[in-house]
């Protein structure tokens, strides 16, 4: 699991993958038949309802089951990284927040991914300098850091800005991104 702040922010996220790939979701089957077709035996309202309810509960299920899973395989996936490359996720949050404190004037403090070494990186890129143009990094997360972003809210005291913005990071995103990214 993320740390406590990381893990308090994935409440409400997107609940599929459905950007990671091609898994389609489970449906409810049709039946060969019609459901009086085995009447008097079990008649047409006992197989209604257990195949329009029972059974679709089944298959809703099975297909949440499999997106948490999913979405397990790419938060814990992700979270690896980070411990891997930055020791701990505190200490991710420290580089990253402290990089982009130090962006001067305008500009992002990103995470990305360096394809050739395998590795999470992060780097600050200056006013509207895009972050594979300049680094060949594959962007996973940026942070926002021109004064528009925050200064009605927090004026000119971009350190408030950066430690509220991690209340608000779409980890699923980040972490979809990750996934999709190392293919």
């Amino acid at each position: 699991m993320l740390s406590r702040a990381a893990s308090s922010t994935s409440r409400g996220l997107a609940p599929a993958l459905a950007c990671l790939g091609s898994r389609q979701k489970h449906s409810l089957p049709d039946l060969p038949y019609d459901y009086g077709a085995l009447e008097p035996h079990i008649n047409a309202q006992i197989m209604q309802l257990h195949h329009s309810k029972h059974h679709a509960a089944y298959v809703n299920n099975l297909n949440i089951t499999e997106e948490k899973y999913q979405e397990a395989l790419a938060k814990g996936e992700l979270l690896e990284a980070i411990k891997r490359d930055f020791g701990s996720f505190d200490k991710f949050k420290e580089k990253l927040t402290a990089v982009s404190a130090g962006v001067q004037g305008s500009g992002w403090g990103w995470l990305g991914f360096n394809k050739e070494q395998g590795r999470l990186q992060i780097v600050a890129c200056p006013n509207q300098d895009p972050l594979q143009g300049t680094t060949g990094l594959i962007p996973l997360l940026g942070i926002d850091v021109w004064e528009h972003a925050y200064y009605l809210q927090y004026k000119n005291v971009r350190p408030d800005y950066l430690k509220a913005i991690w209340n608000v990071i779409n980890w699923q995103n980040v972490a979809e991104r990750y996934v999709a990214c190392k293919k």
